[in-house]
């Protein structure tokens, strides 16, 4: 879960309440579904939250949240736009593969050194979250007064250019360096430059965005240092590219809502395409209807369309009611440009709770005439935890969603071949993180990536999971075959395919199944080392010594053996 870091006393300076205590604060915040999880060094809360709510990854967001939740704030807010004085012009030479961008200018904002911080951290959050490592959108903030623009139009106004430019091109002085650099230099000389290298290696022209000066920011990789901002600015130029003209005009709005926290003006700018002019940043307010029924059916409470409409204000949202022809009550609701996870009604009902408050729900017997029992799949899974947990392995619970890199290419696994864990994968259409694009289609993935961040701990290290696993099939009514799946791993200096095969013997006997181990191939193990997991003659899984290739990518240091095979091999 992503966390953000937030000075308590600025907090109550944002929220206009210096007599709560830090106690209620994280009482509050609990409220809002901010889990706290322990103080910086410097003092700061340190709190984990949904990543959904992305306008929360800055303490002028928590702030807002807050305010709407002590009533001080209500209803949808939008922040006054002046009219635009710079434009941002999109060359044909900028590189097809980022060619969008968008922007604002924010007069009078002001900035500390915690606010400096603030915005640092909201800019460095919003790149690892929605701008997925900034490879989907990038955020440049940049001084105003050190832009000198071309003249945009006959009547005035001022100019930027959003361009392509050879490696080799331009020299500038990028942030946190004292010499002159061409683009092509800064991928293979500065350290910000190597780590985000890859973002546009192949590319055949870097992005590139000039003043009349000259080269000032080299996106998604760094800023000049000519327009860097410093805790005495007062101006400043927001401009983002990316992959995606929705998700950076989203991410923009957030960033320009912080600083309205700030006291900061909002100017617009206008962007102008070969084929289109745009004018960003874009504060567009959009609409869902929900019913009264479906907000009363989920959170088992009965409301009246007033209270209703006060939970909507509460939450930061705007609401109208209106009768249908049925004698229901319909609400047309109002989402303000920064809250990017209202996607469905749920959502809207999910704010009218958390509005209402989750811990003033009474708990209640559901009007049903069956009694609840245990599941004989939940019952088969408890078993096999058991036996798994008595044999000395840690049971562990991971998420489903993984990535494609850590699924297949680390494990030396190709996508839709027939060996275990090389299904075709279920992949998620507009992920919020590249971390997590698709289901699993096999389990001994995450158990990998849970011993490559315990290297540090003692050996050994005997892992397990029972859990999900799912494959596109599309015999299946959602074109999705999922199945519970066991696997289990054991780290250590001795670590052979005799010890494993040893815990699934033992697996086999207390389950009353034939288990046989006939020789196989797998990407993942090592070669004469592997063995097919047949019970009961049905080939359910894998078993064998993990490959050198799969142990160095992982950076670990001892021998791993693992297996894997489906719950259901063991009824």
């Amino acid at each position: 879960m992503p966390t953000v870091d937030v000075n308590p006393d600025e907090l109550r300076q944002l929220t206009g309440h210096d007599e709560k205590s830090d106690d209620e604060l994280k009482e509050d915040m609990f409220g809002l579904g901010l889990e706290y999880e322990g103080d910086t060094e410097d003092g700061d809360m340190q709190l984990e939250f949904a990543p959904d709510r992305l306008d929360r990854l800055s303490i002028e967001g928590v702030a807002r949240s807050l305010r709407y939740q002590y009533g001080d704030d209500s209803g949808v807010y939008v922040p006054k736009l002046n009219d635009a004085d710079w434009t941002i012009e999109v060359d044909e030479s900028v590189p097809e593969e980022r060619p969008y961008v968008t922007g604002a200018v924010v007069r009078g904002v002001n900035l500390s050194e915690d606010a400096l911080d603030s915005l640092i951290q909201l800019q460095e959050k919003l790149h690892a979250t929605m701008g997925r490592k900034r490879a989907k959108g990038a955020i440049g903030i940049h001084d105003l007064t050190m832009l000198k623009g071309s003249s945009a139009t006959e009547e005035g106004g001022n100019s930027i250019r959003y361009v392509g430019v050879d490696p080799d091109g331009d020299r500038f002085v990028p942030l946190d360096a004292d010499a002159e650099m061409t683009p092509d230099e800064v991928l293979r000389a500065h350290p910000t430059g190597e780590k985000y290298a890859d973002l546009v290696s192949e590319y055949d022209r870097y992005p590139a965005i000039y003043d009349d000066i000259g080269l000032f920011s080299f996106p998604p990789v760094i800023n000049g240092r000519r327009t860097e901002v410093e805790a005495d600015s007062r101006n400043l130029f927001v401009e983002l590219t990316g992959t995606d003209q929705w998700t950076i005009d989203k991410m923009c709005a957030i960033i320009c809502y912080a600083l309205d926290a700030r006291g900061g003006t909002i100017e617009e700018v206008e962007v102008e395409y070969d084929d289109r002019t745009l004018v960003r940043p874009n504060f567009e307010v959009t609409t869902k209807e929900v019913t009264h029924d479906r907000i009363e059916t989920l959170l088992g409470i009965e409301f009246t369309p007033d209270e209703v409409l006060d939970l909507l204000a509460h939450s930061g949202l705007s609401g109208e009611a209106e009768e249908t022809d049925d004698g229901g009550v319909v609400y047309e609701v109002e989402i303000p440009p920064y809250r990017v996870d209202v996607l469905h009604p749920v959502d809207i009902v999910d704010d009218i709770g958390r509005a209402y408050g989750f811990n003033d729900l009474s708990p209640r017997y559901p009007d049903v005439g069956t009694v609840g029992g245990r599941h004989e799949r939940s019952q088969l899974e408890d078993a096999a935890r058991e036996v798994l947990v008595g044999l000395g392995f840690e049971d562990l619970l991971n998420f489903h969603m993984i990535s494609e890199e850590e699924n297949f290419e680390r494990m030396r696994v190709e996508p839709s071949t027939d060996v275990v864990g090389g299904g075709t994968p279920a992949t998620i259409k507009n992920p919020y993180s590249e971390d997590y694009t698709m289901l699993r289609t096999w389990a001994l993935p995450s158990l990998m990536m849970v011993l490559e961040n315990n290297t540090h701990r003692t050996y050994p290290q005997d892992l397990t999971e029972i859990g999900l696993a799912a494959a596109v099939d599309d015999s299946e009514n959602t074109g999705v075959a999922e199945h519970r799946t066991v696997a289990g791993v054991l780290a250590r200096y001795d670590a052979s395919y005799e010890d494993a095969k040893a815990r699934l013997q033992a697996i086999a006997r207390n389950f009353d199944v034939t288990l046989e181990t006939p020789p196989t191939e797998h990407p993942s193990f090592i070669s004469g080392r592997a063995a097919a997991v047949v019970l009961d003659g049905e080939t359910a899984g894998i078993v064998g010594e993990i490959h050198p290739e799969v142990l160095v990518e992982h950076d670990l240091e001892v021998p791993v053996t693992g297996f894997e095979f489906r719950l259901d091999a063991l009824e």
